[in-house]
């Protein structure tokens, strides 16, 4: 499994032990939890509240995903189980997001509904999916100023007893990092390039001073629209520097205004009442025995194994799928985990019994093809192996006309056979980047197969959101080298993708929080 992970700050998070694992599904989350039915409820009506907030100051609607393609939150139990799960547990790390294609995952330490103000690890939370559903309603790549900005402004949520949603409210988990951190200046806000090269301290102000540009100017009445201007702007190719400078004005006056904002004693925030929203329903229910006592192991599975992780992992899976054989969770669970051992054939057997059972379970469809796609590689008759590889995709779109994977599958058969792919297939994986824009690697293998076909200008669309993330490493470098290339090539003709080098790697002092 792909492990590109995004890392929240420790907070202590006192938890308490519940013998009952509970399951919250609705339209955008699924939440799993071995808490009281009643928190696990509350949790996610909070997370379908916000989306439903963001909908609305945002005037944009994200259209519905398949079930499968929801964020899925998983609660461990602890920050020590989070660590062990991030892969180092002398981080600082209290939970991480891992966006794909079929199966967004969040891990965090536990629910927490109680409290007047939120937690933390909460916060961030909802900083995180303000970029899962950004990027979701909105294609435009922003700035990285902004798109934190952003995400901040959302992330300061407060949710009343009465229903009501408060959106914009004071960053107040930055105040401390804006008065007393390293001040980032307006101009390494606007260009990102200056700022990594001049950036020296771990420590600095640049996730709050965004939320304050982003909030000064979303609500300032003498800068209205200029924020969609500059967006604009940058849409059109004008770098964010010359962009910033023809919207806002002397940056030096910017500078100025915004000090003075920082010295006001209230600022202005939307409060959204229960009216003006609309959540979708939560239904929770509690998890079989069997499908409870497997939850710790799924949730490994999920975060994604190593081949020796993998190993110790599948005897427990095998041992609980001996005491529950005929539950179908356990088994689609035990599919996944033999998959993950390398053992293909004993993915199928348990993929095929889970499904026997209960039809409806997606992850067994998803681990018996990953496993047939394995050994359709080595087959004799490679086409035959290849359209029974296909199958389980297959059926699983009969269950999720929109889920992603069978898409991307109808693709990869091609490729995986040195084919080219039909129209039909191109078509797919580009419909499937379309269901899932927060998947940067799938945008990538998009913009590639674009750029060959001799669409430059929709590859380098594609490839602008890999390029433009923060976080995006060596793949968004790649990304920026392809679109730097192609500015020179002729629409209508292939491009040579073997012909753009590598991107130098870059050392860099990584952040103290990446999102």
């Amino acid at each position: 499994m792909r492990k590109f992970v995004i890392a929240l700050l420790l907070l202590v998070w006192p938890t308490m032990a519940f013998a009952e694992w509970h399951k919250a599904e609705s339209d955008h989350f699924v939440v799993y939890a071995d808490d009281r039915a009643s928190d696990v409820q509350k949790f996610a009506e909070m997370l379908e509240k916000y989306h439903s907030a963001m909908e609305f100051v945002t005037r944009r609607k994200v259209e519905k995903p398949s079930p499968s393609n929801r964020v899925t939150i998983y609660a461990v139990g602890s920050e020590r189980k989070v660590k062990k799960l991030y892969g180092d547990k002398k981080s600082l790390v209290a939970g991480f997001y891992v966006p794909r294609a079929g199966g967004s995952v969040a891990f965090v330490p536990d629910i927490s509904t109680g409290r007047r103000s939120l937690d933390f690890t909460f916060i961030v939370l909802l900083h995180e999916y303000a970029h899962h559903f950004l990027i979701s309603s909105y294609r435009q790549t922003m700035p990285r100023w902004m798109n934190e900005g952003a995400a901040e402004f959302y992330a300061s949520a407060h949710f009343e007893k009465d229903g009501s949603v408060w959106v914009g409210r004071a960053a107040n988990h930055r105040a401390g990092e804006i008065f007393y951190s390293r001040e980032v200046p307006l101009e390494q806000l606007f260009d990102d390039e200056l700022y990594r090269a001049q950036k020296k301290y771990k420590h600095d102000s640049y996730y709050g001073r965004s939320w304050l540009l982003y909030h000064y100017l979303a609500f300032e009445k003498s800068r209205s629209g200029q924020l969609s201007e500059y967006l604009k702007r940058i849409g059109e190719g004008i770098p964010s520097p010359r962009a910033a400078l023809d919207v806002f004005g002397p940056i030096e006056q910017l500078e100025k205004e915004l000090e003075d904002y920082l010295k006001v004693k209230t600022i202005t925030s939307f409060k959204l009442p229960p009216r003006l929203l609309s959540p979708s329903a939560v239904t929770v229910t509690r998890l079989a025995e069997g499908e409870a006592a497997m939850m710790p192991l799924v949730i490994e599975s999920k975060r994604g194994v190593t081949r020796k992780e993998a190993l110790e992992l599948v005897n427990e899976a095998r041992q609980l799928a001996a005491q529950y054989p005929e539950d179908a969770g356990v088994l689609a669970a035990l599919a996944e985990a033999e998959f993950d051992s390398g053992n293909n054939d004993l993915a199928i057997a348990a993929a095929d019994k889970a499904i026997e059972i209960d039809p409806s379970r997606t992850n067994a469809y998803v681990q018996k093809g990953y496993a047939l796609f394995d050994l359709a590689a080595d087959a004799d008759d490679t086409a035959s192996a290849y359209r029974a590889a296909f199958k389980p995709f297959q059926d699983l779109n009969g269950l999720e006309n929109d889920h992603p994977l069978p898409l991307i599958y109808l693709y990869r058969q091609y490729i995986e056979q040195g084919k080219e792919p039909s129209d039909l297939a191109r078509r797919a994986i580009e419909r499937a980047a379309m269901l899932a824009p927060f998947d940067k690697s799938l945008w990538m293998n998009v913009g590639m197969m674009q750029a060959v076909e001799g669409k430059i200008e929709l590859a380098q669309w594609s490839l602008r959101s890999v390029a433009s993330d923060p976080h995006g490493g060596g793949m968004a470098d790649m990304a920026q080298a392809y679109i730097d290339a192609m500015n020179s090539a002729p629409e209508g003709e292939p491009f040579d993708l073997s012909k753009v080098p590598p991107p130098l790697p870059q050392i860099e002092i990584p952040d103290p929080e990446s999102d």
